[in-house]
């Protein structure tokens, strides 16, 4: 139900919005790599507008999202240790339990 309601809610006008752009913003642009010789025809590409407003996010967000990876990567380490070291409380009491259950003098002699 959650996810049907960030579908209609937030993803269709967004969605919206960029065929929007998309559509108004479809001329070619002149795209120049080289920023000393603007004219160089060696480095300069012809692509619609929204081409590069969308590689502009994209790439915005891959970055955004490689910068957040990166700067929680303490966390995720530390969330590690502290399993690591909660699933050894555990053993340590499953073997304690294990030894006081079993009384002396119950055991079968052999």
């Amino acid at each position: 139900m959650y996810n049907r309601l960030m579908l209609i809610v937030v993803f269709v006008p967004l969605a919206i919005v960029l065929i929007a752009l998309a559509v108004a913003n479809r001329g070619p642009v002149a795209f120049t790599i080289d920023p000393f010789n603007p004219g160089n025809p060696a480095l300069t590409l012809q692509m619609p507008l929204f081409v590069l407003m969308f590689a502009a996010i994209a790439l915005g967000l891959v970055i955004g999202g490689m910068a957040t990876w990166l700067k929680q990567g303490r966390y995720r380490k530390l969330a590690r240790q502290r399993s690591q070291e909660a699933q050894i409380m555990r053993d340590t009491m499953e073997r304690d339990t294990h030894k006081t259950t079993t009384v002396p003098g119950t055991a079968l002699a052999r």
